[in-house]
């Protein structure tokens, strides 16, 4: 009888042991499925991908199966491509589930707007790939100012070739004028004449484009030393003079004296005078021109102002591109190159200064220079 309790209470125990053990294991279970449904639902990214999402400077996105943007760096917010946690343009939504069913990374360029209610028009080029087994990472690099450049590289070619066409199919037709003229003198004074209008029209084009390439270089400036303002102002206006007197515009210098400025004093005169001419060319006959002088805080301001035409609004930006001309007609009947704004914002540039534009349409522009005073500037490199 003592053997069949003990047997009893053995067999109890480990009846016990095995439903515990039972109890344990389904505990178990339900715990690490917890755990697996913690990390389906979770919204945390991978350690580490924060700090180098916080630390891109180009745009760096991640997205959940939701397309939820869980995580977005400065640089994608500055683009505009998140707003309320959702990514802004359908064309990147497409990558994004693209690379979420196939799971290989993709490569694009797009040309999209900035921010979901912008205008402005940006190129990114953009790679999405897989970011562990849940998220898409999706990284973008702003390519618009090399659009833009690569933009105005083509424009430069092509107005070179149109400007450089037209004095040289002139000169060709010229020439076959004057031999078939060759019994009349009148007419052979009169196409020398232009013969040779059109040949300074090459040779100034050609000169220009020389002293643009060369003020471009990082040895541009090779001779600087103190300028005096007054003297370079004078030179620049009396350079003008014969053209002004010719229209009877009126040429008006004045403002602080004795101001000085450290560079190369060829490369500021043509700068200046490039303003004046500019400023000229675009006045009516009978106005005034006047070059006034500001030194303050170490700062030498030289100011053209006129009281022509004025520039659009929307052109102030492009009136230093290379070629670019607020009024094309007018310009080319002047002899304007299109080139001489673009001089200027160079030569200021390698003397370590800048050049603003106010322009109002039908009442004028001043174009104004500045640039570090001589005891400032003197002890700075400058350069391209």
């Amino acid at each position: 009888m003592a053997m069949d309790s003990a047997w009893l209470v053995a067999a109890a125990l480990a009846f016990g042991i095995l439903v515990g053990a039972g109890v344990f294991g389904v505990i178990l279970v339900a715990v690490r499925r917890g755990h697996r449904a913690i990390q389906v639902t979770s919204t945390a990214v991978p350690d580490g991908v924060d700090q180098v999402i916080e630390a891109l400077e180009s745009a760096g996105v991640v997205i959940d199966p939701s397309n939820n943007v869980v995580k977005a760096s400065p640089g994608a917010m500055a683009f505009g491509l998140v707003w309320n946690q959702a990514l802004v343009h359908p064309e990147l939504v497409a990558l994004v589930d693209k690379v979420r069913r196939t799971g290989d990374p993709i490569t694009e360029e797009l040309h999209v707007s900035r921010g979901p209610f912008g205008d402005a028009a940006i190129y990114l080029f953009v790679r999405v790939a897989r970011l562990g087994s849940r998220y898409i990472l999706l990284l973008a690099e702003d390519r618009t100012e090399s659009y833009r450049l690569e933009e105005v590289r083509r424009d430069f070619v092509a107005n070179i070739s149109h400007e450089l066409k037209t004095p040289i199919g002139a000169i060709s037709l010229l020439a076959e004028a004057l031999e078939t003229a060759s019994d009349e003198p009148d007419q052979v004074t009169r196409f020398a004449k232009r013969l040779t209008k059109e040949s300074e029209r090459l040779g100034h084009i050609t000169q220009e484009i020389i002293e643009l390439s060369r003020l471009q270089a990082a040895d541009a400036l090779t001779r600087a030393e103190p300028v005096d303002v007054d003297q370079l102002v004078a030179v620049a206006v009396d350079q003008n003079r014969v053209v002004a007197d010719a229209r009877k515009i009126t040429l008006v210098s004045g403002g602080d004296k004795g101001a000085e400025v450290y560079g190369d004093e060829t490369l500021l005169v043509t700068a200046l005078h490039n303003l004046i001419a500019n400023a000229i060319q675009y006045s009516p006959d009978g106005s005034r021109v006047g070059i006034g002088v500001t030194q303050t805080d170490g700062i030498v301001e030289i100011a053209v102002t006129d009281q022509g035409v004025g520039i659009p609004e929307d052109e102030l930006d492009r009136v230093f591109e290379r070629f670019f001309r607020s009024d094309p007609a007018r310009s080319r009947n002047t002899g304007g190159t299109g080139l001489g704004l673009s001089i200027v914002k160079h030569v200021v540039q390698n003397h370590g200064g800048d050049i603003r534009v106010w322009s109002q349409t039908g009442k004028g522009s001043t174009f104004t220079i500045r640039l570090p005073e001589a005891a400032s500037a003197s002890g700075a490199a400058l350069g391209a």
